[in-house]
């Protein structure tokens, strides 16, 4: 199963620590951000890792060249920085199977298997690995809503009002027809592509669209406090 990870961003939040790299080269307990999810990546088994770089990108490309961890590594580009469901669309050639889905910035510790067993099941079209949070903590990413029989209904991107506190943790899994998805959303009034609509779309279609419970801890890589806590958590580790 390949891996396509979003890495295109420019962490303007972290200035100045990007003022002269990536995102993803940004230095997190020693090793550059980006490195902590590959090593997650390839522990799961993965096959190939697509990498979706963007500002900077030769640097990224120069860092990390063909392989990591001896798995190989096929990069796309994305030219701005529109969005994730664009950002899974400049992998559209590369992938012609199930594949998972990383962003690039995130930090997990705990067992992400679950993820490949479930979307691995025949008739699976997606898999989403979601977390419990804070209500403020769910304002700021992707919560999902189940109806009244618990089954997963839609999904919300950055609700003011978040309507539960079940959010999206960036590790998905999907089917290609995810990219039909991507290719039908509409973009926000930011002019940007959420794969949280192209999920939604999934599920309006009556495709089967499963979760897995993440047992770990996690730090989305944002700002200077982010990079901290993230180092804690691997220290931890």
């Amino acid at each position: 199963m390949k891996a396509v990870i979003p890495a295109a961003g420019r962490g303007t939040r972290l200035r100045p620590l990007t003022d002269d790299r990536p995102k993803a080269l940004v230095d997190v307990a020693g090793r550059p951000l980006l490195s902590h999810g590959l090593d997650r990546l390839a522990d799961l088994g993965v096959s190939e890792f697509v990498l979706v770089v963007g500002y900077r990108k030769e640097a990224v490309i120069d860092h990390y060249g063909d392989a990591f961890a001896d798995v190989p590594i096929t990069y796309v580009h994305q030219r701005e920085p529109k969005g994730l469901a664009d950002a899974v669309l400049r992998a559209e050639s590369e992938v012609d199977d199930d594949f998972l889905v990383f962003n690039g910035d995130n930090v997990m510790t705990g067992d992400l298997g679950g993820v490949v067993e479930r979307q691995q099941i025949e008739g699976v079209d997606a898999t989403l690995v979601v977390d419990d949070v804070t209500r403020d903590e769910a304002a700021e990413t992707g919560v999902f809503v189940t109806d009244d029989d618990g089954r997963l209904d839609a999904v919300v991107e950055k609700p003011d009002d978040p309507p539960s506190t079940r959010v999206l943790t960036g590790l998905f899994g999907f089917d290609p027809e995810i990219f039909h998805a991507c290719h039908l959303v509409q973009p926000t009034d930011r002019g940007e592509y959420e794969l949280t609509d192209a999920v939604d779309l999934f599920l309006r279609a009556d495709r089967r669209v499963e979760t897995v419970s993440f047992d770990g801890q996690r730090v989305n890589v944002n700002t200077p406090a982010d990079r901290e806590r993230a180092a804690q958590l691997l220290d931890q580790s």
